[in-house]
């Protein structure tokens, strides 16, 4: 059997394009399985593992969303480990959604919600027998600032660039308290559109990609 990574993550997992001009798919408005980070870092590690994309649009590490249902990244995780058992690696990148400002939650409340998904990642039965919980945090790289004056400046609300900018530093502290792998995006140079200033590039996306082709097989 091949070894399962599990991607679990946001807009930025599931390949979202702000830009139509960006992406081959264009008015789908999300990048192809040429284009996105998940995809290239399977063509990457090639044929002995399999890459599985768990993005969500607006998923969050535990809070609920009061005009969309379903986007606690807290409730799915068991059924997602469950059901690609056994698991190699688990990758993390959420947090973005979580700097929005109807939930009012600071970086550190955030990092305390991720600490949640890390500890019932750990004590679920999905790592095949006698297997050791591995799992890989990434820190999204930081809103820029553009996003106050973007389309989605209320939806994200005031705030968020600031947030998003303190979450790398909880992040790393939390995978070295609880023996993760960590991996800040915005340390890479992944490059964000100028549409919403938060959603990968097709650059951005395989800039990602390279970085975890060369990390994630230490890790499996």
């Amino acid at each position: 059997m091949k070894r399962h990574i599990v991607c679990l993550g946001d807009s930025n997992t599931h390949g979202y394009c702000a830009d139509p001009a960006d992406c081959a798919g264009g008015p789908l408005h999300r990048f192809d399985e040429d284009e996105r980070w998940t995809c290239l870092l399977q063509r990457a590690l090639g044929e002995k593992v399999l890459v599985l994309e768990e993005g969500l649009s607006g998923r969050t590490t535990v809070f609920d969303d009061p005009l969309t249902p379903g986007m606690r990244g807290l409730d799915y995780l068991y059924p997602c480990l469950m059901s690609h058992e056994p698991v190699s690696l688990l990758i993390v990148m959420l947090g973005t959604n979580d700097t929005k400002s109807r939930f009012s939650a600071n970086e550190g409340h955030i990092t305390a919600g991720l600490e949640r998904l890390v500890r019932l990642a750990r004590g679920t039965d999905c790592w095949g027998p006698g297997g050791t919980p591995r799992i890989l945090l990434i820190a999204p790289a930081p809103i820029d600032e553009g996003v106050y004056a973007s389309p989605v400046a209320k939806e994200m609300g005031p705030g968020c660039v600031e947030k998003s900018r303190g979450l790398a530093a909880g992040y790393r502290e939390l995978a070295q308290r609880l023996d993760c792998a960590f991996l800040d995006a915005g340390q890479l140079g992944c490059t964000y559109n100028t549409v919403d200033f938060m959603h990968l590039t097709r650059q951005g996306h395989r800039t990602l990609a390279e970085a975890l082709a060369e990390l994630v097989p230490t890790l499996i």
